[in-house]
């Protein structure tokens, strides 16, 4: 038999593994008798416990229990499934949970406990949100993490290491939530590649790309899936925008301690902990690959990157109350967007276009925009006619062309120009049409 052939023959470790004909296998791990072992859930529903499995003529068998990250608490699985009644009998015994032992607003606490149910299915939907706890240093943001994270699905604890590229090998072997408190990573590098993971890991099919020494002297290039929950803890928000709107967030700078919350976690957490993902791997095995999206949830007034993280989660709630509660919480934070854009340079140059064009200019030249920009603004605020055709065309991606009046905005922006106006919240002034000495005659004066 060539070496090949035993390779082949070679059983596979899996943590997680959805098959074709829709059978599950989930590895479960009993941390007091130190053993591993497959839980598979057949088509029929039927649930066995099995030390190997195959499917297929490939043999599947979990990992091995005495690997370091499982006896060290650093990747968390349930071990065995036990009944957990209806799902809103489940949601409630979260958020018992996540009650007694965590302080946070009544909502988020509503928030958190869907969220840990939504990973447990999270495979069944192709974007997802992070879930995150904003505060300074003692406002309860690594008890958010120990809490909520210990009841998610397989929890990755990442906020201890030093380096990142264990985190790429564990979400890509365990397929878990990674539960991460970003301010321990310190390091420039490191935090790049942390960015990567998060920027990658909202969306299905969007691996991160790596070189990898390969032990002889060159690299190899890998792929690393790292869909999946993240539950993140930062002192600050994210610069980069597109990320922050992936995260639903608790500002735990807000919130007070209740006098019911322990200081400090009892041992009997673990077991609770534990008794929970064990109803909550049953809760996956019958209910992995039913949860639709539903588009009828979509708001078509906010921005689609939001709608992209909420709709998933609202998918999979019952309570009516708390997904219209929501949908006023991302309807809020839309708002929100908007008023941080019209800070910027983009807003304000946008707007001198707009306010030109509802007022009959139909090819305004750059430098009418310019006088418009800079109208009401100090002699420091104002910019020139050169710079604007560069932001014009490098910032708002607008075409720009030349006649013998200068440059002047292309006609062929319109579609564009109306998307932005949208998603800068720009209202149309009404058009007048306007008879001014400066606009050329081949500058027809007609609306836009």
């Amino acid at each position: 038999m060539s070496d090949i052939e035993k390779d082949v023959e070679k059983p596979i470790e899996i943590s997680s593994k959805v098959f074709d004909d829709g059978t599950i296998a989930e590895m479960v791990y009993d941390p007091k008798e130190g053993t591993t072992a497959l839980i598979t859930c057949g088509v029929m529903g039927e649930i066995e416990t099995k030390q190997s499995f195959e499917h297929h003529g490939v043999v599947y068998k979990p990992h091995s229990p005495h690997k370091e990250i499982l006896h060290s608490g650093v990747v968390l699985f349930p071990s065995e499934p036990i009944e957990y009644g209806s799902q809103t009998e489940l949601v409630r015994d979260i958020q018992a949970f996540i009650h007694k032992y965590l302080s946070v607003s009544p909502f988020f606490e509503k928030i958190a406990s869907y969220y840990a149910l939504f990973s447990w299915i999270y495979d069944d939907f192709n974007e997802l949100p992070y879930l995150r706890g904003l505060g300074d240093y003692g406002t309860g943001k690594s008890r958010l993490l120990q809490v909520v994270g210990s009841i998610c699905y397989t929890p990755i604890f990442a906020s201890g290491a030093t380096t990142v590229s264990p985190i790429f090998r564990i979400l890509n072997d365990y397929k878990g939530t990674l539960v991460l408190d970003e301010a321990d990573f310190r390091f420039s590098d490191t935090t790049a590649d942390i960015i990567k993971i998060l920027n990658s890991g909202f969306m299905k099919g969007v691996p991160v790309i790596r070189s990898e020494a390969n032990g002889k002297k060159s690299f190899d290039v890998k792929t690393f899936q790292v869909f999946g929950p993240k539950l993140i803890a930062t002192r600050q928000l994210f610069k980069d925008t597109a990320l922050e709107s992936r995260m639903l967030t608790e500002d735990m700078n807000l919130n007070s301690p209740r006098g019911d919350v322990p200081f400090n976690i009892p041992d009997s957490f673990r077991d609770e902990a534990l008794e929970l993902r064990n109803k909550l791997l049953m809760f996956r095995l019958r209910n992995k690959g039913v949860s639709q999206l539903k588009p009828e949830l979509e708001n078509r007034d906010i921005e689609p990157r939001l709608n992209q993280i909420a709709v998933p989660l609202m998918s999979i709630i019952e309570d009516q109350e708390l997904v219209a509660e929501i949908q006023s919480h991302i309807a809020e934070y839309n708002e929100r967007i908007k008023t941080d854009r019209t800070l910027n340079y983009n807003y304000q140059i946008l707007d001198a276009i707009c306010a030109l064009l509802d007022n009959g200019y139909f090819k305004p030249t750059i430098k009418q925009i310019t006088d418009k920009f800079n109208e009401g603004l100090s002699y420091t605020e104002t910019t020139t006619s050169k710079k604007m055709g560069y932001l014009i065309s490098k910032i708002l991606y607008l075409r720009t062309e030349k006649t013998r009046n200068g440059y002047v905005l292309c006609e062929d922006n319109k579609e564009k120009i109306e998307i932005l106006r949208k998603r800068y919240g720009i209202d149309k002034n009404g058009v007048n049409i306007v008879n001014n000495e400066n606009v050329s005659e081949d500058i027809p004066v007609v609306p836009f």
